[in-house]
Parts: structure tokens; sequence; C-alpha cells
């Protein structure tokens, strides 16, 4: 079974997300806000894929407070992730942020929240997903 790492700040969103990955995508869910564990999951390659939240407002890391788009620079520039697929999650969502998000972190998809059409979520995921 494929894995999904959710790293969201808000629990609430982090429940909903999970619900609908494993529920309609039949994927297992884990999830941190935490920088170091993010790493760890992600080098140790107990993760297929990554949803990132761009503010991560409480995530900090050697002392420094990181967010999303930070985080996923740190993962794509370290050869042992760097092919791990991360999708950007964020509530900013205004004319040109897409577009600006990706290119800043080098991030392979973008998704708006809410999260609306739960179907499209789930396969915009799983369209990225490495095939097995």
């Amino acid at each position: 079974m494929q894995t999904v790492l959710i790293v969201e700040d808000d629990l609430i969103n982090a429940r909903v997300f999970s619900k609908i990955l494993t529920k309609r995508g039949g994927l297992a869910v884990k999830h941190t806000e935490n920088v170091d564990e993010v790493i760890q999951i992600a080098q140790s390659g107990e993760a297929d894929i990554i949803l990132m939240d761009v503010s991560l407002s409480r995530s900090m890391y050697q002392g420094k407070a990181m967010n999303g788009i930070q985080l996923t620079q740190l993962l794509k520039a370290d050869d042992k992730t760097a092919n791990l697929p991360i999708i950007l999650v964020t509530a900013h969502a205004m004319e040109g942020d897409r577009e600006n998000f990706l290119k800043q972190s080098g991030a392979d998809g973008y998704i708006s929240k809410p999260v609306v059409d739960h179907q499209a979520f789930v396969e915009q995921i799983l369209a990225l997903l490495p095939k097995a």
C-alpha cells in the first residue's frame, strides 16, 4: 500500500485529508508538521508522496521557523529525496500564487484549500504517485 505523508499544521485539515485518502484512495497516511520527522520519513522511503502545507505556522528547523516552500526546497535539494513527489496544499489561492509557489519550491503539484471535490483531490494525488 502506498503512503501519503501529510505535512499540515491544522489538525482538522490533516484529519479530513487523511479520511479522504484512506477511504477514497485506498492509501496509507502519516501526519506530522515536525520538520525533522518529515526529513527522516522522506529519507527512509516511508512515504511515496508528500502533501505539503505552504504555511506551517509552528514548524521549526535548526532553531528557525520554516514554511512548506522552504521545506520543499530542502527536500528537492537532497539527492535522497529529490524524486519524491511533493504537492503543495494552501489556502493562498490568489491569481499567480500557484505558478509562483511551484516555481519557488520545485514542488510537483498544487492543490488549493478548502478541498471541495474529494474525487479530484484523490485523482491528483494518485496521478503523481510513483507506479509500483
